[in-house]
């Protein structure tokens, strides 16, 4: 039997987005469930004292190319977002609150595709309100939960939590205590996961 394995994400890493992508195809493909672990990307790059490559410009300049090479190859239906970067905080305090409403694969999803897919503006509230609005969650009620102090502790927990374990990027994977960093690890981590 497929085991699970953690992955660590942030919907402002379009990295992550092409590993959610491969991970919900090895999902459908062995029937299992992998473990979507929430962080602050910019928060974990704070404690490591890390520059995002999407701050050096000629990192910045091969990422964009990377990425569409990724997606063509994997067939992967990607636009880099011409708003980037997103300021995620608020996105990822959210997936903490569809965590405890028992929708949170489905607001990743959501999130994920409107971002790296459609290409939305993801730092214009209303844009947000109005895919909340889609997805049926009354978004007056979903931002005010979103800005709880137990949301806001939990998510700097959890990136905490990430960085004492040596995570330093997004996408990661852990199995069987070993990271493996980088949306082309995923394969080695179900390797991993199942030894």
């Amino acid at each position: 039997m497929i085991k699970s394995f953690d992955f660590y994400f942030d919907f402002i890493s379009p990295y992550s987005f092409l590993a959610h992508k491969e991970i919900r195809r090895i999902e459908k493909k062995n029937s299992i469930k992998i473990n979507y672990k929430p962080i602050l990307l910019g928060g974990l790059h704070n404690l490591h004292d890390i520059k995002a490559p999407a701050f050096i410009p000629a990192k910045a300049k091969h990422m964009i190319r990377d990425c569409k090479l990724i997606a063509e190859k994997k067939k992967i239906k990607f636009k880099f977002n011409s708003y980037f970067p997103i300021r995620s905080l608020n996105l990822m305090r959210g997936v903490l609150v569809a965590e405890e409403d028992n929708y949170k694969s489905y607001y990743i999803d959501s999130m994920f595709d409107a971002i790296w897919q459609d290409g939305l503006n993801l730092n214009d509230e209303n844009i947000i309100q109005k895919i909340l609005k889609n997805l049926n969650i009354n978004p007056k009620t979903f931002l005010l939960r979103s800005a709880s102090s137990s949301i806001k502790d939990s998510l700097k927990k959890r990136t905490s939590e990430a960085y004492k374990i040596g995570i330093f990027g997004a996408p990661s994977f852990v199995a069987n205590n070993k990271i493996f960093w980088g949306q082309d690890r995923i394969e080695f981590a179900l390797d991993e996961a199942n030894k």
